[in-house]
């Protein structure tokens, strides 16, 4: 990305800093362990510009800044740090050095750290992720627990068995199939059954809508259950049988 004077200029209108944007003085230096650390927290927020040579606080003057001279050894340095490219860009502005790293985003699922530690911003401050915030990082790109599967290994008539069919096609409006194969298309082409080497597979989503009984999907009636009593929805002793 070609950053310009102007870009600069630009960025220090902003009202303030945001997850994608950071100003530091750094005038004469700025510790490289503490770069490395930023290049990890903004990595895990989806990337952004750490700029240096700039005031932090408004009306974030252009101050210069002498630190990372040599921006390609600086840029293999972070590399060799972190495990990850960060593209390092000496801007010349008419008021001094600007020094502009360009931190990209980390990968869908994975969570960048520096010594063990999976960092984040808050405030100005660089902490440690919570575990529930690396949890969702981690489950990024995995199925959804609709998408997941109830009951697997089963034969097509396990299948027509377990699930109220009828009622499915008469939701759908449509005329039931003569043969058990257009009723497995059809569920197929819904995604509320799969099919591998081992037979077919009811998934949550399937079991959900259309099991004619929860006590043949544990983890279906069980995720049922749990819900219900978390809006409490029906007194714990109805839904007893369920699990």
């Amino acid at each position: 990305m070609n950053i310009t004077p102007e870009q600069i200029d630009l960025w220090r209108t902003m009202p303030s800093e945001n997850q994608h944007l950071e100003f530091k003085e750094a005038k004469n230096q700025f510790d490289s362990r503490k770069l490395y650390r930023y290049c990890v927290a903004l990595a895990n927020e989806e990337g952004g510009f750490l700029v240096l040579g700039i005031a932090d606080k408004p009306p974030r003057p252009v101050v210069g800044s002498n630190a990372f001279l040599n921006t390609v050894a600086t840029a293999s340095k972070i590399f060799t740090a972190v495990g990850f490219r960060v593209e390092v860009i000496e801007v010349n502005h008419p008021d001094g050095r600007v020094v502009v790293l360009q931190i990209p985003s980390r990968p869908k699922g994975t969570a960048y750290h520096y010594d063990g530690a999976y960092l984040m911003r808050s405030g100005e401050e660089l902490i440690p992720m919570s575990e529930d915030q690396l949890r969702k990082i981690f489950a990024e790109g995995q199925p959804s627990w609709l998408e997941q599967v109830a009951l697997q290994g089963l034969s097509a008539q396990d299948v027509v068995q377990f699930l109220d069919t009828q009622s499915f096609f008469e939701l759908l409006n449509q005329p039931y199939p003569t043969e058990q194969s257009g009723v497995l298309e059809r569920l197929l082409a819904e995604r509320l059954v799969q099919q591998s080497d081992t037979g077919y597979a009811i998934l949550n989503i399937g079991a959900l809508l259309l099991a004619k009984s929860l006590h043949t999907f544990e983890g279906v009636g069980k995720r049922v259950f749990d819900l219900m009593i978390d809006f409490g929805a029906l007194p714990l002793i109805e839904w007893a049988p369920i699990i």
